[in-house]
């Protein structure tokens, strides 16, 4: 009886550590460049600044307009990660 308990506790323990780490995998991700751009005087509330859902997930993270040109600033611009410092390029603030 000691031993299923065992197992039990051992496998709680397992799931909890692996739920931990993929939600903390998933919302990493972006709050390094939420933080910078909120340093940088940009109005940053959440993920909704740059990304259609409040959340967005690791796998399925659909930009808004402002997030799609930043996606397309790091491709012409040939770096690794999106830099915020390049919103004060972006054009749909300033029409506004």
């Amino acid at each position: 009886m000691k031993e299923a308990a065992s197992r039990i506790a051992g496998t709680a323990v397992i799931a909890a550590w692996v739920l931990g780490v993929l939600m903390a995998g998933t919302s990493r991700a972006t709050l390094p460049i939420s933080k910078k751009a909120k340093e940088l005087g940009y109005p940053v509330e959440n993920c909704q600044y740059c990304h259609v859902d409040k959340l967005p997930k690791k796998e399925k993270n659909d930009p808004n307009e402002r997030g799609q040109w930043l996606r397309e600033e790091k491709k012409k611009r040939g770096a690794k990660e999106v830099d915020p410092a390049w919103l004060k390029d972006y054009p749909g603030d300033k029409s506004k």
